[in-house]
């Protein structure tokens, strides 16, 4: 991982997102139900997350289930919500006893009372862990999540907590799912898919991108530090001309 030279800091990204994609086609491929996909993708998040603090990685967003997700058949969403269940069970104390701090974004209107109690449970549990921050989009959409705020900003206007003429965009992110967190600095997408998927709209208008063909189940933490250099090298403008 390439360092500063003024500092000796890491210079790789300190928030990554990704999209977590390709668990269906990798079981499929494999002759499998696209259930089975999702489990092994499952377990690929711990060896990402056990990667971050080595790639001075503080920040690790990922894509769980998305608002247009309730489309797929009843079979596999019903699968995928029983997994999310059973995988904040089996790691609530080991991220517990790692300094993994774990938040979930999304709007959990539409999830069932024991899931979110199990959310809720999670995140006091890891609430003074800093080592890693790990956020989880779960039934999150990126438009989704800019009316929610709205929404919010438009009734602190109506009962005067706001006053109109202040709404600029510093205003609208304090109102967002993210807004204790920074902007994501690189944003992966795995399976070969270039697109973002309403992913973070907002939060990622100046992220650098990395679209690879690898599917989720088979991504290891030599991927992502070889994307993390990869981002290191990079010159990030943000609008401005080079100096």
């Amino acid at each position: 991982m390439p360092k500063d030279p003024l500092n000796g800091e890491l210079c790789g990204p300190r928030h990554v997102a990704i999209i977590m994609d390709g668990n269906g086609r990798w079981a499929q491929a494999r002759g499998r139900p696209r259930l089975f996909g999702h489990h092994a993708g499952a377990r690929r998040v711990r060896e990402v997350v056990e990667a971050c603090p080595g790639l001075g990685i503080k920040y690790l967003t990922i894509f769980a289930f998305s608002t247009e997700n309730w489309k797929r058949t009843q079979v596999e969403v019903a699968g995928l919500m029983s997994l999310f269940k059973r995988y904040i069970i089996k790691e609530t104390r080991t991220f517990a006893e790692n300094g993994v701090r774990v938040r979930f974004i999304g709007d959990r209107v539409r999830l069932d009372a024991k899931l979110i109690e199990l959310m809720d449970q999670l995140e006091r549990e890891t609430a003074d862990n800093d080592l890693v921050h790990l956020t989880v989009a779960l039934n999150y959409g990126g438009r989704d999540e800019v009316a929610r705020a709205t929404k919010r900003l438009a009734k602190d206007v109506a009962e005067g907590k706001l006053r109109p003429e202040d709404v600029d965009e510093e205003t609208l992110p304090k109102y967002l799912d993210t807004r204790v967190l920074p902007d994501p600095d690189l944003v992966i997408r795995t399976s070969g898919e270039a697109r973002i998927s309403n992913f973070l709209l907002w939060q990622s208008a100046y992220s650098e991108y990395e679209f690879i063909d690898t599917l989720w189940p088979d991504f290891t933490a030599s991927e992502l530090e070889r994307l993390c250099k990869s981002y290191g090298s990079r010159e990030r403008r943000f609008g401005a001309v080079p100096t």
